[in-house]
């Protein structure tokens, strides 16, 4: 659809021969991005710069998907080249057709690879104004040729020299409780907003007077959960409004690409993106994660 559509879409094809070695088809050439068809949070998503990083990956990939989904073997995997530049994600509601935009956001870290594990959502934009309704008029012009019409659309892209860079259009709202730092904005819940949208009722304006934004914890190394310290520490933090913290202990945990949860949510909220984006650097910097390294065995003589 991007392609037929004269929207940027990087060099792709699928991947769906298994048992052979993998080698990197024309006219891709490294670096390339190796992707799960079906999973979530960047799980199963890894970067090759070398043919042998390129076989270990897609082996790799291969088999996480293979855990993850019993469709896997038909599914295959996408082999596409790597797009440079920062990463945004938009959160928007198609109304007859129109796109109203909720909220731009930054992702303030590189998200260059091996693995694309997210962090912070900072939301209103630094991008200059003429990138953000650039961006804007991309999505409306791929939910156009998607077909889409109305409801939620959660989007993300990459921004360059060449401009916007789809990555994903969901016809669903932001996932896990990053929506919480739009209800200030919105005077409502996002999740009420939906409902609103959908029964016809009337949608308030948004206000973007303060910065909001989120980090989605990610988890440092893979190990089980064993619990947080320090959590009223960083809950002290200026602009910290909330610490979620979703893992459980004795829950396993692993970062990208094999994991597909966090360990918990920040929110904070201030008068300017900068600032909200160090409170949230400081209040991580707090908290203390006890992760154990292995499964205990305990070994018993007879």
């Amino acid at each position: 659809l991007l392609q037929s559509g004269g929207l940027n879409c990087p060099d792709f094809y699928h991947f769906d021969s298994a048992g052979r070695t993998p080698a990197l088809q024309a006219p891709l050439q490294f670096p390339v991005v190796i992707k799960a068809r079906r999973l979530s949070s960047s799980r199963g998503v890894i970067r090759a710069d070398t043919p042998q990083a390129f076989q270990e990956a897609v082996q790799w990939v291969q088999g996480i998907q293979a855990k993850a989904d019993r469709d896997a073997a038909q599914l295959g995997l996408v082999v596409e080249s790597f797009i440079p530049g920062r990463e945004y994600a938009l959160e928007g509601l198609l109304v007859e057709g129109r796109l109203r935009v909720l909220a731009l956001f930054d992702k303030p870290d590189p998200l260059d690879g091996p693995y694309f594990e997210e962090t912070l959502y900072i939301t209103p934009s630094r991008l200059p104004q003429d990138k953000q309704e650039e961006i804007g008029q991309t999505v409306q012009r791929a939910c156009a040729l998607a077909g889409l019409a109305s409801g939620p659309i959660h989007a993300e892209m990459r921004v360059n020299q060449q401009g916007v860079w789809l990555l994903e259009i969901a016809a669903r709202s932001i996932g896990g409780l990053c929506g919480r730092m739009l209800r200030y904005a919105l005077g409502m819940s996002l999740e009420e907003l939906i409902l609103r949208h959908a029964l016809n009722l009337s949608l308030p304006q948004t206000q973007l007077a303060d910065a909001s934004g989120v980090m989605m914890i990610p988890i440092p190394r893979r190990g089980i959960f064993q619990g947080v310290r320090n959590l009223e520490e960083a809950l002290r933090v200026a602009d910290i409004g909330d610490i979620q913290i979703t893992a459980q202990p004795g829950q396993i945990i692993a970062p990208p690409p094999e994991g597909a949860s966090y360990l918990g949510f920040i929110f904070a909220r201030g008068k300017s993106a900068d600032a909200v984006e160090s409170a949230l650097r400081q209040a991580r910097q707090r908290l203390v994660f006890d992760i154990q390294a292995g499964i205990p065995v305990s070994v018993y003589n007879t």
